[in-house]
């Protein structure tokens, strides 16, 4: 590992000196990376090895509330808040809202705090995700129950929420080092187009369901043509990002 020209012990080293190590391993905010890493106590040469902070220090927030991540779970976007946003706007009072692969936890756990009117459960195929994602429901004394499925619980739902995986398989090798050597490549890939899984759940929900679906701008127009009564809402940098509509 590149050593900047010092031999000094990174646990030594004043914020200038940390941010300069970590801009030459390439990292994106490294007088930030430096300062957050400093302050925690943390592992700089992790984060010199390209690991995300949020492995490192073992949290994330994400609206208004902080999720404990670790690398079975993906590290919650800004993105997805515009998820987040759209099912608060969309869940009836007192409807029932479940989140298809919950990962951490993020968009349930968001919803139901922001919104204890609602019934929100969630639910992943990975039982490492759903560990996760019932301690962080645990810590932050949200009652959001989650389970292991694949797709859609059987159940009666006013909406359905899914940030599922959506990179190209021919996108991954291009990714930052922090996605490609740490995240979970199973919940970021689906297929040759990214679509596999949206296609999987709308296949699998029933005729009428109310989906809110997250994915890459380039998609919104293949998304909205799997739904009926389909609109797009753009996130906070004007892309489009979450398609909602019913399963015909």
């Amino acid at each position: 590992m590149r050593s900047g020209g010092s031999s000094r012990p990174v646990h030594s080293l004043s914020v200038s000196e940390a941010a300069r190590r970590l801009a030459e391993a390439g990292c994106d905010t490294p007088r930030l990376d430096a300062e957050l890493l400093l302050r925690e106590g943390a592992d700089l040469t992790r984060r010199l090895a390209r690991e995300p902070i949020a492995y490192i220090i073992g949290r994330k927030a994400f609206r208004w509330i902080e999720l404990s991540v670790d690398p079975r779970v993906l590290i919650p976007r800004p993105d997805t808040e515009t998820l987040v946003e759209a099912a608060l706007g969309l869940a009836p009072r007192g409807g029932r809202v479940h989140d298809v692969g919950t990962g951490s936890g993020a968009v349930a756990l968001a919803i139901k705090q922001e919104r204890p009117d609602l019934v929100v459960t969630g639910s992943d195929a990975s039982a490492g995700a759903v560990d996760v994602a019932r301690s962080n429901a645990a810590r932050l004394g949200l009652d959001v129950p989650v389970s292991v499925c694949e797709w859609l619980p059987a159940g009666d739902y006013d909406l359905v929420v899914a940030n599922l995986p959506y990179v190209r398989e021919d996108e991954w090798d291009g990714l930052e080092p922090e996605i490609r050597l740490f995240e979970p490549r199973e919940a970021l890939v689906a297929g040759a187009d990214g679509l596999e899984a949206i296609r999987s759940l709308v296949a699998a929900a029933p005729a009428g369901t109310l989906l809110a679906l997250e994915h890459a701008p380039a998609q919104a127009r293949a998304v909205r043509g799997m739904l009926g009564d389909a609109r797009t809402v753009r996130d906070l940098g004007g892309r489009e990002r979450v398609t909602v509509g019913r399963v015909r």
